[in-house]
This record gives structure tokens, sequence and C-alpha cells, in this order.
């Protein structure tokens, strides 16, 4: 199989376990917004932002700096080196949140619930340490493992959720009393439900941790550092620039339960563009130690160039998919919480855009030039945390999504135009936007298509749907349509 076709199985592998997990974890929206008011929702929100970006910073760039190191020195070595690091740094993180306790759930907060903070920091503790075996999975190809692996840890976590929101208040009216379930708990549980399933992935990981003899190399570790530093500033810019908004509206809207109220509604809304988000971390799944493997042969270039043009392509479908079905997608959420769809286009295109700068910015990892990354994640970082100080308290959360979408348009600007200097690749661009005007024309004539039944709206934009799918497919991509192709897929493994 072309190393094309690989990336795509690939691609659909990593995205399968991604796509199915999450979209089980998607049908807990309806449960949230119908269980949990916005409050209770806005206080969820908030604290995942957190604990997204604590993950983040503590894992410091290792998952590429593993790929890196791991291609040119003892792979073994490299994997033991940077477990201890972690599992140190971990600890030490646990440390400090226990010692600063108080001080920390009067920030957050959660003064009342200091236990939601306790629940959280060790589960971000054991995310981190699985990130690790994670990464060798997907290093030595094991993509049905890891999605097996993955699946496992969001099945646990919505039975969970499923049994303490559905099943316990059902007993509880029927009479029968479970002992540890209070029926005011709130999001208590869904902080329990993360908490257990993140220690059976850990467990489910320890074969290919204790596979390895204990070796850690100091110098080896200072190099790595040296190497992933750039990425850290990166990933956790990148993290604001995904979870800031979140981070940031109930403090800049003023403390009390409106804001927490409006924090819940944009990220309930803000959920229903987890289909892109989904496509675009399945890509950088697949695509990271791909294009670090495939570097050394002659056409990489070529392939680097078709993997951006095919990627924006279903990018766009995904796009042009949610909106034109969105007159039914919104019934995921409770009606409470319909005036957030506005935010929907701006935040599926600032998925996308983030997509196509992961596709980009390959360069920079490539030549080792891993601080230039660094610096237009700070941009970028800049343009969303500027964008909501400045603009939340005029037009609402409205400014996140302008910002958000603004700051990975930027992003995606710079990287591409660094790139033709330090590593040119000759990208298709003017095919690239008019896919995009194609896309945009199309998502427009939508708009004007409406009747009274939802159903009937969505099923009259569907033709147009499947026009702009069978245009870019006959034109880039009729290999997907061959009978070879479909048989290598299935059986690849």
């Amino acid at each position: 199989m072309n190393p094309l076709k690989k990336l795509m199985g690939e691609t659909v592998i990593y995205g399968f376990s991604t796509i199915l997990g999450r979209f089980i974890n998607w049908l807990l929206v309806p449960l949230y917004t119908r269980v949990l008011s916005p409050v209770d929702n806005g206080i969820f929100t908030n604290l995942m932002g957190y604990v997204a970006l604590l993950v983040v910073l503590l894992t410091y760039g290792t998952e590429t700096g593993f790929f890196r190191f791991a291609t040119k020195d003892n792979k073994d070595r490299v994997f033991s080196t940077l477990l201890t690091s972690l599992l140190f740094t971990s600890t030490l993180f646990l440390l400090l949140c226990f010692l600063f306790l108080p001080r920390i759930v009067s920030f957050l907060e959660v003064g009342n619930h200091p236990i939601y903070f306790v629940l959280l920091i060790v589960t971000i503790a054991i995310d981190v340490v699985s990130t690790l075996p994670f990464a060798l999975l997907r290093m030595e190809g094991k993509a049905l493992r890891f999605g097996v692996i993955k699946l496992v840890n969001i099945m646990i976590n919505v039975g969970l959720n499923l049994f303490f929101y559905l099943l316990c208040p059902f007993l509880e009216k029927k009479g029968i009393h479970v002992p540890f379930y209070q029926a005011d708990g709130g999001v208590v549980y869904i902080f329990i439900s993360y908490l257990v399933a993140s220690v059976c992935t850990l467990v489910m990981l320890f074969p290919y941790i204790f596979r390895f003899k204990f070796v850690f190399s100091f110098s080896l570790l200072k190099d790595i550092l040296k190497y992933s530093y750039p990425i850290l500033i990166v990933s956790v810019a990148g993290m604001i620039n995904l979870q800031g908004d979140k981070i940031l509206m109930p403090k800049i809207l003023g403390d009390g339960e409106e804001s927490l109220a409006i924090t819940g509604i944009y990220g309930a809304s803000y959920k229903l563009a987890l289909v892109m988000y989904i496509f675009t971390q399945g890509f950088r799944f697949a695509f990271e130690p791909f294009f670090f493997n495939y570097a050394k042969h002659n056409d990489s270039k070529k392939i680097y160039q078709d993997v951006l043009l095919y990627f924006t392509g279903f990018g766009l479908m995904i796009f042009l998919g949610v909106m034109y079905f969105l007159d039914v997608l919104k019934y995921f959420l409770g009606s409470e919480y319909f005036s957030g769809l506005t935010i929907l286009p701006w935040v599926l295109m600032a998925n996308l855009f983030q997509g196509i700068y992961y596709s980009l910015s390959l360069w920079y990892k490539l030549t080792d030039r891993t601080i230039y990354g660094a610096y237009m994640a700070v941009i970028g970082c800049v343009i969303t945390i500027g964008g909501n100080v400045i603009f939340l308290p005029k037009v609402g959360f409205m400014a996140s999504a302008y910002s958000v979408f603004t700051c990975f348009l930027v992003m995606t600007i710079l990287s591409f135009v660094l790139g033709r200097h330090f590593y040119k690749i000759n990208y298709d661009v003017p095919k690239i936007i008019f896919y995009f005007v194609i896309c945009l024309l199309f998502y427009f004539v939508g708009g004007y298509i409406k009747f009274d039944s939802s159903l009937v709206t969505c099923l009259a934009r569907l033709p147009l749907f499947v026009l702009f799918v069978y245009i870019f497919i006959r034109r880039e991509m009729s290999f997907l349509l061959t009978k070879d192709f479909m048989y290598k897929l299935i059986h690849k493994k």
C-alpha cells in the first residue's frame, strides 16, 4: 500500500477509536444539558479547560521528543528515561497541589467543593503518565491496540455517567438507596467517572510500561528537553488557544452564577463542533509519526503536499455536513442552550485551520527549528487572550468564537509563509482556495433553504452536500472508489 493510503488507513483507525469514543461521550451532552443546570455545566466546562492545559504542561513535549529521538537513539533507553521523568514531575505536581490546596480551590472558585479539584489532579497525574505508552503504540504502528484501549476508557467513563445520572436517580425513586450516591452531587460524578476510567486505562498500559528495563540517562533527557521545550510552548499556547476562552470567560464576565451559566451555554454549544475536533486529532495522531518516518524518502514533499489537500477537502465536508444538519443536531442540547449555536461555524472553521496548521508545521519539526513553532503559538495565544479580554465584555461569547478562529487562521498563514523559506513544499494553494470557495458558497446557499420542519430542511440540503463530496472525491481522490483500496484498508492488519 502506498504511503498516502497507509496514512489514511491509520487515520481511519485512530480517528475511528476517537470518533466512536467521543461520539458516545458526545451523547452525554443531552444528558448533561438536562440533568445539570447551566451553572453546573459552566463549572464543568471551566475546570476541564484547566485540566486540558495542565495535561499539556505536565507532558512538556515528551511525545514529539520521543518520536524524534526514538528514531535516532535506542528506543528503550528513550522510553525509560522519559517515563522516569514524567513519573517524577507528576508526583511533584501532586505534592504541590495538596500543599497549596486551600489557595487553589479558592482561586478556582470551588471552595465549597474541594473534592472536585482533588479528583481532577489525581486524574491529571494518571493521564500524564499514560501519554508515553500511548506514544509508544503510535510509534510501533499498533493503531488497533491504541484504539481498543481508548475505547475501553470511554466506555467505562460513559457507563459510570449513566449509572450516576440515570440509574441511581431511578433506584432512589423506587425507594432503593445507593449508599455512596447523593442526589445533589452535581458534577462530582463526572469527575469520579473520569478518574476511574483513567485508572483502568493505566492498568491496561502496564504491559507496555513494564516491558522495558529501567534505564535513565540525564544527558539524553537534557537533549530531549532542549529539543522539546519549544514544543512545550507550542502545546501550552495551543491549549490556551483551544481552552483559554472557557478558562477566561467566568473571570472576565465577573464572579457569580450568570457568568458560569454563559460559560456553560458556550461550552455545550462548542461540543457540537466535536466532529471536526475528532477528525483533526485522528489526523494528528497518524500524521506526526508518519512524517518523521517518511522524511527520508525522495517523494516525501509530494506526499506531504497531497496530505494537506486531502485533509482540507475532508475537513470542508465535515464543516458543510454539520452546518447543513444543525437544525436536527441542535436538539442534542436542551432548549436553554440554543442561544450558543451562533458560535458553531466559527469554531468549526477554527478547528479545521488547526488541523491545516498541524499539516503545514512539519517543517519546523523536521528541521529542528521548533523555536519557530513556539513563536507562532505565542502569537496565537496573544490573539486568543487579547480578543477575549477586549471583546468579551462588549459582544459576549461570540468574541471567544471570533478569537479562536482568528488565532488559528493567523497561525496557519504564518506557518505557510515560514515553511516556504525553511522547508519549501509546493502545496497546491489554488486548489485548496477553490474548495474553500465552493464549500462556503454551498454553505450560504444552504442557509436559504428552510422549511417549517427541521428534518425536511436537512433533507433538502442533502443534495448540495452530496454534490460537494462528489466534486472533491471525483477530482482528487478517485482511488478511494476502487475495490483494491477498500480491500487493502480492511485487510491491512
